[in-house]
This record gives C-alpha cells, sequence and structure tokens, in this order.
C-alpha cells in the first residue's frame, strides 16, 4: 500500500484546510485508515481515524467538533477537513493505513504504512 498525502499548507487561525490521503496498491475495506500530526519536538500523535468501509469515526479531544475525517471510495482517498484551525494545530500531518484488521486504532504502532507527510501551519 503506497499512500500519498497532499492539502497542507499556510492559513490564519480560524480558517479551514483539507488534507487528502490518496492510496494505491491492496486496500481493505474493514481496515483502518488513520491522521496523526507531529509538532516540532513532539512525539507524533493521534488525530483520526475510519475504517475503508466507513461506519464510526474516531477523534482526539483536541480536533473534536473542528475536524471531520471521511472516505471517498470511488477515488481510494481518505480526506480530513479541519475547520476554525488553531495556532496548536501547527504540525505536519501523516496519513496511516494498518495492514490487518484491528480495534485498536490511536497508536503509532497500530498502522504499518504511512505517506510522507503534508505541512499545516496556522497563524496567529
Amino acid at each position: 500500500v503506497q499512500l500519498q498525502a497532499s492539502g497542507g499548507g499556510l492559513v490564519h487561525a480560524g480558517g479551514s484546510l483539507r488534507l487528502s490521503c490518496a492510496a494505491s496498491g491492496r486496500t481493505f475495506s474493514s481496515y483502518f485508515m488513520g491522521w496523526f500530526r507531529q509538532a516540532p519536538g513532539k512525539e507524533r500523535e493521534f488525530v483520526a481515524a475510519t475504517r475503508w468501509n466507513g461506519g464510526m469515526r474516531y477523534y482526539a479531544d483536541s480536533v473534536r467538533g473542528r475536524f471531520t475525517i471521511s472516505r471517498d471510495n470511488a477515488k481510494n482517498t481518505v480526506d480530513l477537513q479541519m475547520n476554525n484551525l488553531k495556532p496548536e494545530d501547527t504540525a505536519v500531518y501523516y496519513c496511516a493505513a494498518q495492514a490487518r484488521f484491528s480495534d485498536d486504532y490511536v497508536r503509532v504502532d497500530d498502522y504499518r504504512y504511512w505517506g510522507q507527510g503534508t505541512l499545516v501551519t496556522v497563524s496567529s
């Protein structure tokens, strides 16, 4: 599985961005796809996750109500709509895919495949 993330950029606080993750290769509808982020000097942290076949969506407390994860099966993409962005959302954002069925989705180690990352900068 290859993942390609795009959509990052510079935005003012309160603005919006939409990230997209295009997947190629073999994907499984029951496996989780996730978005993580890593700010300078900090560890990579969970942002949001959903299974390819839809259903429940899961969010970190820090982004719940502002971010929305969605998937487009026809395009094989998983997007992250980010609204009301804050300076503390500044980070490199990574999409990730699992290699097996799991009920776990918040840890970096839960995922095998990673995109290259896309930088989101929110100015105050």
